[in-house]
């Protein structure tokens, strides 16, 4: 397989991880207010609200945890990129209140939400 038909597949892989992982939060009663949200500085998974308080969601596929639990690749690296980009997500959409920043990870077919991961 070449370099970039491997990206291809990888890519596929991620959006239907966050296709699943937003089944979960739909069928847990979230409503979704963004998906995939995009600025120079880098994206939101998933942005959801229940209950008054907006939860920022980054998933990790993987097709098996062989190199590792997908929840791993969260380290504090990436938890402050994300945390950066929610403050401008709430910004540019006029919203404010309680946020929470949860980890959805897509192991095989199994979904695992972990709440405020961090």
């Amino acid at each position: 397989m070449s370099e970039t038909a491997l990206d291809r597949s990888r890519q596929a892989h991620g959006a239907w991880g966050e296709r699943k992982a937003a089944r979960w939060y739909l069928e847990a009663g979230y409503e979704i207010l963004d998906r995939n949200w995009r600025i120079r500085s880098g994206e939101l998974d998933l942005v959801l609200s229940r209950d008054g308080e907006i939860v920022f969601c980054e998933v990790k596929a993987r097709r098996s945890a062989r190199f590792g639990t997908p929840a791993e690749a969260v380290d504090r690296r990436k938890q402050h990129k994300i945390r950066a980009l929610a403050a401008q997500w709430l910004r540019a959409n006029g919203r404010h209140g309680r946020v929470r920043f949860d980890v959805a990870t897509v192991t095989g077919v199994d979904v695992v939400v972990i709440e405020d991961a961090f």
